[in-house]
């Protein structure tokens, strides 16, 4: 294997554990004593890190050097099974999302919430998501341009603004490419758009150019199960996070793979 494909692998390695942790480049960086755009062209697989600095990072976080070489090494660990959240304020546009996901059995674990007080409360744990504080951030969120309370361009600014969530991939749904507010979504930092109705081909087609090191899984390439499979949500099933509702609510096509 090429040198280059070991540093990509190893920083996507390092990425999907910070992602893990929910901590943010400058915070790896301290937790590391090493500097932001170090841990940066680490990840992006631009450097070539010491042994040293390697066991800085694993230190940081909280795993053995050995763990990370090895998940740096099974492409199963880098293209890890991520959460996606989708912020849309049309009922109609989550039939239509959900609905495309299912038809090609998209094993993702799909977290929905309906207006901008909603998207933040579920992204930062707070108000009535205060109990997601020890669980993962998302790490992919589709946010909807034309929420309702607060509007898709004032959560992203708030992603955006906030060290721990900053680098989590924001793609934004809009009814145009021309939509008024998209100027200010790119100046905020929006990662990428896409035109309503979101399927699950524009959906890959646009999160292939993130080159982020993990992957959208169907079910017919899904992962091993873990072990302890009641503590986590079934994947591939709309999960409702509210606290009164705290079962996973599965597709209709839920059995027929079981």
């Amino acid at each position: 294997m090429a040198i280059a494909d070991l540093k990509a692998l190893l920083g996507a390695a390092i990425k999907a554990e910070r992602s893990a942790l929910g901590i943010s480049q400058e915070e790896l960086a301290y937790r590391a004593n090493l500097h932001r755009t170090y841990i940066s062209d680490v990840e992006r697989g631009a450097r070539n890190p010491s042994i040293v600095s390697i066991q800085k990072l694993a230190g940081a976080l909280e795993i053995s050097v050995s763990t990370l070489f090895a998940q740096a090494g099974d492409s199963r660990q880098t293209r890890q099974l991520v959460d996606i959240l989708l912020a849309e304020g049309s009922l109609q546009g989550v039939r239509l999302t959900l609905r495309g996901f299912e038809k090609v059995k998209l094993t993702n674990p799909v977290h929905v919430v309906r207006d901008g007080v909603e998207a933040l409360d579920f992204i930062f744990a707070t108000g009535s998501y205060t109990h997601r504080r020890n669980a993962h951030s998302p790490q992919i969120i589709l946010l909807d341009l034309d929420l309702p309370k607060k509007s898709g361009v004032e959560v992203l600014r708030q992603i955006k603004a906030n060290e721990t969530t900053r680098d989590i991939p924001v793609i934004m749904l809009t009814v145009s490419n021309h939509d008024r507010g998209i100027a200010e979504c790119w100046r905020l930092g929006a990662d990428l758009s896409i035109v309503k109705p979101v399927g699950f081909k524009n959906f890959s087609e646009v999160t292939a150019r993130l080159n982020l090191g993990w992957t959208l899984v169907s079910r017919r390439q899904a992962l091993p199960e873990p072990p302890n499979r009641s503590a986590q949500p079934r994947v591939g099933h709309v999960v409702d996070d509210r606290p009164r509702h705290s079962s996973s609510v599965a597709g209709r096509k839920k059995r027929r793979t079981s």
